[in-house]
């Protein structure tokens, strides 16, 4: 199992999706879908300043 959700990962990593949403491998259904169900990691921000 572990494989199969590292490949639909791939799937959606932001370098190739908008190439696989052109070629019809992927719809914006399932983008929708794999972006609703990342879990919020908001509270574990650390503010960091760069010079």
């Amino acid at each position: 199992m572990l494989l199969k959700q590292a490949l639909d990962e791939k799937l959606m990593d932001q370098r190739v999706r908008e190439r696989l949403l052109q070629e019809g491998k992927i719809t914006k259904e399932d983008v929708d879908k794999f972006l609703a169900s990342l879990p919020d990691d908001s509270q574990n921000v650390e503010e960091t300043t760069v010079k």
